[in-house]
């Protein structure tokens, strides 16, 4: 049975990579020098040119990324390379605790060692070569200090708690297990802001003066309390631009990126902010957190029915069944689950930021917000074409054609 398991394991594997390159061709299929006119009077031909030229770059380093990591990961199972880390790990204690650790420490090294060249590739030649990239040498290396860190700390110390109360617990831990997952995405939901970004990023409250005027008149005007109004300093790393919305109740802030106040007018910006101010309005957030904590106990039943199975243990080349086995184990089985799941969160999602849009257009200016979306596309080199599957399959935003379509029906009522 465990043979059937191991086969299962590897046709997964190599399935979802196909599937995942096959999409990547198509959207090169939509790829032409010549400027489209649906896309004209957003792009120049110049512009466009370029656009082009980044897209399918970032596809050539993608392919190679991903059938990097292909290969490794397909490694890993057919030379039994998991077993042989366990193998490590318990040479050094029994404590079940420590040896995942160990092994997790193991393989989250490794991946990132291994995948750094490309990272810094991407960084510093690629985004570079496009008057992105504004990360010094400095900053990357403190990042990935940082990163390795914070990632030690709290999700050793969640898997630490995780394993105590599977061994206190057995097959009922994933209740607890749920409550203390649970737990945590709703703390750092709402102190994400205040506890991790400042550790690679300055925030500073909105000085006053027009910007923060309008936006306040805003917020007042659609019944939205917002004390809480920062900028953060995105172009220590890039010039693209962004901004988003997060914590709750009285944790609850706007961040706008220092690049996105310099690219947008004042309208411009308030447009913005009040599609993010829709998402609250709409509940779009608690949507999301409630949805992750339902998908996450779901996660954990499954997982708890066969944490003590022998045969996925020994599909992995493991004689004993334990937690960290059992876990990757589970998670290369669960994937095709999580794809489908994900295709209805990404279908979702492009229906809330429509929601967000119409409020944004209701409540303010339609016009405004689509004068920002062409700017932050053109700005970003975002690709205004992608081939609709790739968009079905693998984006959690309506296009901007798309998006500009439905603002023009509030155009025409305003007018």
């Amino acid at each position: 049975m465990h043979q059937i398991i191991y086969y299962i394991i590897i046709a997964i594997i190599v399935v979802d990579f196909i599937v995942e390159r096959y999409l990547d061709y198509l959207n090169t299929t939509c790829m032409s020098d010549k400027l489209p006119d649906e896309v004209k009077g957003i792009y120049d031909e110049e512009k466009y040119k370029k656009q082009q030229a980044y897209q399918l770059e970032n596809q050539r380093f993608g392919l190679l990324t991903s059938s990097f990591g292909f290969l490794l990961i397909l490694a890993m199972f057919v030379f039994y390379g998991f077993a042989f880390i366990n193998n490590i790990a318990y040479n050094y204690t029994s404590n079940a605790i420590l040896v995942a650790f160990i092994f997790f420490g193991i393989l989250m090294l490794a991946s990132d060692v291994l995948n750094t060249p490309f990272s810094i590739y991407d960084t510093f030649k690629i985004e570079e070569k496009y008057g992105f990239n504004k990360t010094t040498p400095k900053t990357f290396i403190l990042d990935k200090i940082k990163g390795w860190l914070i990632g030690g700390l709290i999700g050793g110390g969640l898997l630490a708690l995780i394993i105590w109360i599977y061994q206190k617990t057995q097959n009922m831990f994933w209740i607890y297990a749920w409550i203390l997952i649970s737990g945590f995405s709703l703390f750092m939901a709402m102190f994400y802001s205040n506890l991790i970004v400042p550790l690679f990023n300055k925030q500073t409250p909105l000085e006053e003066g027009e910007l923060r005027d309008a936006i306040q008149n805003f917020s007042e005007k659609v019944g939205f309390k917002l004390d809480n109004i920062f900028v953060i300093d995105g172009s220590k790393r890039s010039t693209k631009a962004n901004a988003y919305f997060t914590g709750f109740w009285k944790k609850k802030r706007i961040v706008l990126y220092d690049t996105l106040i310099n690219d947008l007018e004042t309208d411009e910006l308030v447009a913005v902010l009040a599609h993010e101010i829709g998402h609250n309005k709409k509940k779009h957030v608690t949507q999301g957190l409630i949805i992750s904590i339902v998908q996450t106990g779901l996660l954990l039943f499954i997982f708890s029915l066969l944490i003590d199975s022998p045969v996925l243990s020994k599909a992995l080349g493991v004689e004993e069944p334990n937690f960290h086995i059992g876990l990757i184990a589970f998670g290369i089985l669960y994937s095709p689950v999580s794809f489908v799941l994900d295709i209805f969160m990404n279908k979702l999602s492009r229906k809330n930021e429509y929601q967000a849009d119409e409020f944004a257009a209701v409540h303010f200016k339609p016009e405004a917000l689509a004068s920002a979306l062409k700017k932050l596309s053109v700005k970003n080199l975002s690709n205004l074409t992608p081939h609709p599957a790739y968009v079905f399959f693998n984006y959690s935003h309506p296009t901007l054609l798309q998006r500009l379509a439905f603002l023009k029906k509030f155009e025409k009522n305003e007018g």
